[in-house]
This record gives structure tokens, C-alpha cells and sequence, in this order.
């Protein structure tokens, strides 16, 4: 039976706002759409969204995704397994982690003693994946530069950064375009350029896709209220166009 996009979104525990923004990019379109406007979503859609979710659950941005799928060699059966491998293996290192947290505390207890090196079995810091794609993206310049400044944040700085989240998280469910949701992205564009480095119109654009496009930022942004990421996004590439000269 054909869901609604509501619907589908209540079944996932998704915002309506990621389905849409799915079918805009040509990651997951509606079986059909019908004379009312109403989005009609197949079985074949709800397996493809979770192949989609997946992928997102591993990190892979939402480009990769989208050429992945749209091969035609594309195996849902062989895709499945690959997540298998990869999520046991993401298992391995959370179970790593936890024993680690779990001898911790019999260590601070007196029960145990635990060697330095056992302290920090389970810790994975080969890369940091923000810091290679900012990287990637603008430079090492521009990257050092924003590291430099985030180490030096004052309080009232970090509290800044979290009060302009948590606005734009309350009006998140308008329009991205409307003068409220312009008004609080300045500001969020304004705070980036005084704090964490020099901006340009496009590079806050395309931090702006990175939201949505890269899972590990869609988590830490929608911490302050599911379908963030999405709804700034919107916003930022918005008022990016907008003030181009």
C-alpha cells in the first residue's frame, strides 16, 4: 500500500522536510505524485530509503550515495551485506569502548588497575573526517586558521554558537526563505566569520550542503531538533544567492 510522505516519515522517525529535500535532489523521489499534490510512496521506496539511511548510518554523504544507487550493477541483496560487514565492524570498536568505560570505572573503584595503554583501548583517531573534508574543501589555510580560533572561544562565544542553534531550531519548521529564518542565518553567518575564520558567501553555501550531504554533521546539528540541518541548509544556500553582488 502506498504511504504519505507523513506517513513514511512517522514510520522512519525522519522529518518530512529530509523527505522532500530527498526527492529535490533526485536521491529518493515518490512513486507518484498525485492531481492534490500528495506524495505516494511505494514498498520499492521504502526498501531504497533504507538502503539510503544505511549508508548515511556508515557517514557516506549523501552525493556518494546518490551515484551509488543509480548504478545500474547497483544489488540491494550485495549492498546489504556490505552494511553488515561494515556496522559489525563499527560493533567491534563500540564494544572496544565500552569494556574500556567499564574497566574505568572498576579502576576508579580500587577493584582493578589498569595500564595507560588500557585506558585508551577503543580510541580511533587516525582522522578527524570534518577536518579532512574542510580540508579538502577550502584549504589548510582557512582550516588552521578555524582551529586556531575555536581552541581560543571564549565562553560567551560558545554560548553565542548555541543560543543561534537553538533559534534556528525553533523556527525550523518555516520557510527557510521567510525574514525570520534570513534574520537568525546572518547571524549564524556573521558568527561564523567573527569566530572560526573568514567566509565567503560560497563557502558558507557549500558548509551549508555539507549539513545535509555528510550524516556526522545531520547528527550533531539535528541534536538541537530534527530536520535542522535541512532547514539551515535552505537557509544559508538562500541568503548565499541573495546577497551575491
Amino acid at each position: 500500500m502506498a504511504m504519505r510522505v507523513k506517513e513514511l516519515a512517522d514510520l522512519v522517525g525522519i522529518s518530512v522536510r529530509t523527505l522532500h529535500y530527498y526527492d529535490e535532489i533526485g536521491l529518493l523521489s515518490p512513486e507518484e505524485i498525485t492531481d492534490t499534490g500528495y506524495r505516494l510512496y511505494s514498498n520499492d521506496n521504502l526498501e531504497m530509503l533504507q538502503q539510503i539511511l544505511f549508508f548515511r548510518e556508515l557517514g557516506m554523504p549523501l552525493k556518494e550515495i546518490k551515484q551509488m544507487i543509480s548504478i545500474s550493477s547497483f544489488d540491494k541483496r550485495e549492498a546489504l551485506l556490505q552494511h553488515q560487514n561494515m556496522l559489525m565492524e563499527k560493533r567491534s570498536q563500540l564494544d572496544k569502548l565500552i569494556n574500556t568505560v567499564e574497566k574505568s570505572i572498576k579502576h576508579m573503584k580500587g577493584e582493578i588497575q589498569m595500564t595507560n595503554k588500557e585506558k585508551f583501548e577503543g580510541f580511533d583517531f587516525s582522522q578527524n573526517p570534518y577536518e579532512q573534508e574542510a580540508r579538502k574543501r577550502w584549504g589548510d589555510e582557512a582550516v588552521d586558521e578555524s582551529n586556531a580560533k575555536v581552541a581560543g572561544l571564549s565562553k560567551d562565544a560558545q554560548k553565542a554558537v548555541s543560543e543561534i542553534y537553538i533559534k534556528l531550531a525553533s523556527i525550523r519548521t518555516a520557510s527557510p526563505r521567510s525574514e525570520e529564518a534570513q534574520t537568525a542565518i546572518k547571524e549564524w553567518y556573521d558568527c561564523l566569520n567573527n569566530n572560526f575564520g573568514t567566509y565567503s558567501l560560497d563557502a558558507f553555501k557549500g558548509l551549508g550542503q555539507m549539513y545535509v550531504d555528510d550524516q556526522r554533521f545531520t547528527k550533531n546539528i539535528d541534536q538541537y531538533g530534527e530536520g535542522l540541518a535541512a532547514f539551515m541548509c535552505e537557509a544559508m544556500k538562500h541568503f548565499a544567492d541573495g546577497n551575491q553582488k
